[in-house]
């Protein structure tokens, strides 16, 4: 599943500072006129998605360890020490990004205060050449010289 369909606990808070659904964010932003914000929010979104992830399916694997009809002979003090550990860091983590996601957040003014961004691009020019200086190069045009004795 992509990260983009999993949600996160900001959701509702990425989409109120943004005035759009998260789905709709994520097509907006690989577009040429983002909010400067943008990238980083969803980028930050994605990371908190995941994270999220992590602590649910340690916790289920956990809370599926310890089931009442499990068998007590199949507890690993081993295996239940390394399931706190890993949620211990996953835990660090999804609050870490909710933290900055959070920060970044309440930096973005609202989005009927928000001015339409500026594609800052440099014009291009096409010329075509007129046909005598668009000749072709000598065959030996750019070859190496023979050295001389």
């Amino acid at each position: 599943m992509s990260v983009r369909l999993k949600p996160s606990t900001l959701d509702d808070q990425i989409q109120g500072a943004f005035g759009s659904p998260v789905a709709e964010l994520y097509a907006t932003a690989a577009g040429p006129d983002v909010s400067p914000a943008l990238a980083p929010a969803l980028e930050l979104r994605s990371f908190l998605a995941l994270a999220e992830e992590q602590v649910a399916r340690v916790r289920d694997r956990v809370h599926e360890a310890m089931a009442p009809d499990r068998d007590v002979g199949e507890l690993s003090a081993d295996g239940l020490r390394l399931d706190a550990q890993w949620l211990e860091a996953a835990l660090d983590a999804r609050d870490g990004y909710r933290a900055t996601l959070s920060d970044l957040l309440r930096t973005v003014p609202p989005p009927s205060q928000q001015p339409n961004a500026v594609r800052l691009t440099q014009p291009t020019i096409a010329a075509t050449l007129p046909p005598s200086v668009a000749a072709p190069a000598p065959q030996r045009a750019g070859a190496a010289r023979p050295r001389r004795p």
